[in-house]
């Protein structure tokens, strides 16, 4: 079955005031959609030391790596261009070999502020690597994301995504000529996958093998919000003239 609804309120009927306004939100939601993917890449692309997200990424991310320290972790990750080759080995070896206290002045602490003191200074607002204390406070096995980061983060996520979703979904279900149960599952979409993509990271946390479900739902709300988007610009502008022509 296909709705068409007639009237004022569907796409192809919007006055061009109400239209230009809906397209202006649109386009700065496929922005953001844009600019998430980016900062998803750039924080979370890295954790394995290779450009690109990968599932291995999500569990560094989330469960940890927890066959090195949080200090291996970063040197091998993020952190990978911040020091040369042969620095980072320095801090490696250092730490493997129990980071012993009575190298640090002589022989780490040099190391440290050549290549993190710039950044990690004592009032950067970052985690200082200033002192023998400091650093071996990240020479623990990484754990990933605290417990109480990810509650931070997810009810973040989810009240602020979901709104994001009721005003895209409420325009694209102006939408004309498509069948009533596709629509739905279009708009029901990013609401199940946004769900989803949270409980996956909290089961992450404690099982890696959900980190194949955090990509799975991050790109299928990613997908169902592309197709809203597209549709409902195209019947705002496209669909009207080509409706007008064959009238």
């Amino acid at each position: 079955m296909t709705d068409t609804p007639s009237g004022e309120n569907t796409l192809p009927t919007l006055s061009a005031p109400v239209r230009t306004l809906f397209t202006g939100f649109l386009l700065v939601m496929a922005l953001g959609l844009l600019m998430a993917g980016v900062q998803i890449l750039l924080t979370h692309g890295a954790a394995d030391g290779e450009f690109g997200l990968s599932v291995d990424d999500v569990v560094y991310s989330y469960y940890g790596n927890r066959g090195d320290s949080r200090m291996e972790a970063k040197l091998s990750g993020s952190m990978k261009g911040m020091a040369p080759p042969e620095d980072r080995l320095k801090i490696v070896k250092w730490v493997r070999d129990g980071s012993p206290e009575a190298a640090w002045a002589t022989e780490m602490a040099p190391v440290f502020q050549k290549n993190c003191g710039s950044c990690h200074g004592a009032n950067t607002g970052l985690p200082p690597l200033v002192s023998y204390e400091t650093v071996t406070k990240f020479i623990k096995v990484d754990p990933g994301t605290t417990v109480s980061s990810l509650a931070r983060v997810s009810h973040v996520h989810l009240f602020g995504i979901a709104f994001i979703f009721v005003f895209v979904c409420g325009i694209f279900s102006m939408a004309v000529g498509i069948p009533k149960w596709l629509q739905c599952t279009a708009i029901a979409a990013p609401f199940a996958f946004l769900i989803v993509d949270v409980f996956s990271w909290w089961m992450t946390k404690w099982a890696p093998g959900f980190a194949y479900l955090t990509i799975l739902a991050g790109s299928g709300y990613a997908i169902s919000s592309g197709y809203m988007i597209l549709t409902s610009l195209y019947q705002m502008w496209i669909l009207p003239r080509r409706m007008a022509k064959s009238s």
